[in-house]
């Protein structure tokens, strides 16, 4: 797939909010401490179940940064639900997809962004299994089974990639605009990757740690990682038409 080559001119940044309070806050003083010219807009997406404590911090945010976030409830259920309703609300020419809650460590933000100018048409992504990434509070059996995945998905894609699961990632905003996304849960952040990956869209991994939440309670359950192999077996025998809107 070829986009229109643009710079990176300003980022857009994706918070979905469930349960985090403090996280949250630190979170978004960290990346405006460390890219503040860069960062266009912060969308911060609510729900139903959001509660009554990360919505003060949430207003809190608003009324602080006032022009530069955007709040919103989302109308598709669940993680993905939420990033895709975001995807189309984005302004920047770019967008990062992270946590809010700092499994998505946000002192990489800057490091996402200085690779993103470099090459503003390809996805930057983290991963955890290069050196200088890494897992901090990941059950044995998880990492294993996340170590076999990744490597039956690169030989299917025929990729060098690592990590096709992390959800850290910057993307052109047109890029992510133009596709038709499917999936509403986790599985939504493999999603992601390989549907651009069948486009022909380059990816570049940098090493980034991923640190288990300490705050709120994990909104994926153990057996719905097995869903992440629906969507990448299913986009393996998609013709790009059927990717594109």
């Amino acid at each position: 797939m070829a986009l229109e080559s643009c710079g990176l001119e300003s980022v857009s940044v994706i918070l979905p909010v469930m349960n985090e309070t403090s996280l949250l806050e630190k979170t978004v003083e960290i990346i405006s401490a460390d890219c503040r010219g860069d960062i266009r807009e912060y969308i911060i997406v609510v729900s139903k179940r959001t509660s009554p404590e990360s919505m003060a911090v949430v207003r809190k945010i608003e009324a602080e940064f006032r022009g530069r976030v955007k709040v919103f409830e989302q109308s598709l259920p669940f993680l993905g639900g939420a990033i895709r309703d975001a995807f189309g609300r984005a302004s920047g020419s770019h967008v990062i997809m992270m946590a809010s809650d700092m499994e998505t460590p946000p002192q990489r933000v800057t490091d996402f962004i200085r690779e993103a100018r470099a090459h503003p048409d390809m996805i930057i992504t983290g991963s955890r299994w290069i050196r200088g990434g890494g897992f901090e509070g990941y059950s044995p059996l998880k990492y294993a089974l996340n170590f076999i995945f990744q490597r039956i998905f690169q030989l299917l894609y025929r990729t060098r990639l690592t990590d096709m699961t992390y959800g850290y990632r910057i993307f052109p905003t047109a890029l992510v605009k133009s596709i038709r996304w499917e999936e509403l849960r986790h599985p939504f952040l493999f999603e992601t990757l390989v549907k651009p990956l069948r486009l022909g869209v380059k990816v570049r991994e940098i090493p980034t740690e991923w640190k288990a939440r300490v705050e709120g309670g994990s909104q994926n359950t153990f057996w719905r990682n097995f869903e992440y192999f629906r969507i990448g077996l299913r986009t393996l025998f998609y013709p790009k038409e059927r990717i594109l809107l």
